[in-house]
């Protein structure tokens, strides 16, 4: 009889549990669907819809590189990368530049950057599209976190393919559009220190960065409500893969949130970062940007920020910056990262 009992006192539990769970991961759904707009705030967003003309593209053919597709990383179905070689196999030592690719964490390819991957491979760099396992139906425990985790997990195994193909990598770039953009500075800012190569430096557009309801106007999180406040548990815990349970606004809410805010992680060491971001964003809060704006140069970080005062999310009013931006990529990788080959 207590045997009994007992199994349906657990039973109910993990019912609650799992009742629980489901209640986080709607309200993450429903807010987080939205991030789907970002893939169009990509990087890659302008290349596709170029205003630029043949400025930062490339006439791809064997005399450029190679590309090696769908190359595994881990276990899981979408734990792949593809690798971008330059056809100059003169160097000792190569640079490594990483793009991670948009999609709010529930969509968005790899193969959707293969334009700015071969574009920096043209300019004498081994570069790298990594796909991730995405937030969704069929992956509800997947989270920004778990998808920061694939991304760190699969560096060694970029690093080695290139070597495997006699690629020596000495150092490396990190970079992304909006949730890869995200995912870049988690990587950069708190996975350098553990990487099997130097970061050198970190470039991206239109990422999220902090999570704090005032911030998240565009998605009413700021009210101040109970409504609002389970909504912006919901969200983030979704984002975090975990339930948020400290109070807003306190040094135990930072470090819950931690594992997935690239601000949390900014200090003197953190490496140089080049970064694009519009006023008028309503998908990844321009408020958020100014946060990690300000801890940057608080910690006397090299860095450049640009800023679209016309645009939304796929600072698609602003040509003239977004060109500044792209430009100042070539600055960056020239100044923190210079190809060097060898002379015969």
């Amino acid at each position: 009889m207590n045997q009994k009992k007992t199994t349906h006192q657990e039973k109910t539990m993990n019912q609650e549990k799992t009742t629980n769970k489901k209640g986080r991961v709607m309200w993450g759904f429903i807010y987080i669907f939205a991030f789907i707009a970002a893939f169009g705030g990509s990087v890659a967003f302008k290349l596709k819809h170029n205003p630029f003309g043949d400025e930062f593209k490339t006439d791809w053919n064997d005399s450029t590189g190679k590309i090696y597709t769908d190359i595994s990383y881990g276990k899981g179905e979408a734990n792949k990368f593809d690798l971008y070689v330059p056809a100059n196999h003169s160097g000792n030592n190569y640079g490594l530049i990483v793009y991670l690719h948009a999609g709010g964490f529930t969509g968005g390819d790899k193969s959707g950057d293969a334009e700015i991957l071969k574009w920096l491979c043209s300019k004498g760099y081994v570069t790298a599209g990594i796909n991730y396992t995405l937030f969704g139906d069929d992956h509800p425990d997947a989270s920004v976190y778990s998808q920061s985790m694939e991304i760190k997990e699969s560096i060694p195994h970029v690093i080695a393919q290139a070597e495997e193909l006699g690629y020596h990598i000495n150092e490396m770039a990190i970079s992304g559009g909006s949730a890869g953009g995200c995912l870049a500075l988690l990587y950069a800012y708190r996975d350098a220190e553990t990487s099997p190569v130097p970061v050198k430096m970190v470039f991206e557009a239109v990422g999220p960065s902090s999570f704090y309801p005032e911030d998240w106007k565009s998605y009413g999180l700021d009210a101040g409500s109970k409504k609002s406040e389970t909504a912006a548990r919901g969200l983030f815990g979704a984002m975090a893969g975990k339930e948020i349970k400290a109070k807003f606004g306190t040094p135990e809410y930072d470090n819950e949130l931690k594992d997935i805010s690239p601000l949390l992680w900014v200090n003197e060491n953190t490496v140089p970062t080049l970064m694009a971001y519009g006023k008028y964003d309503k998908v990844q809060p321009y408020e958020g940007s100014q946060r990690l704006l300000k801890a940057l140069r608080d910690n006397h970080v090299p860095h450049d920020y640009y800023l679209g005062e016309h645009s939304g999310h796929g600072l698609q009013n602003d040509n003239k910056v977004y060109g500044e931006y792209m430009r100042k990529i070539l600055e960056y990788l020239d100044t923190y990262m210079p190809v060097r080959l060898s002379v015969n």
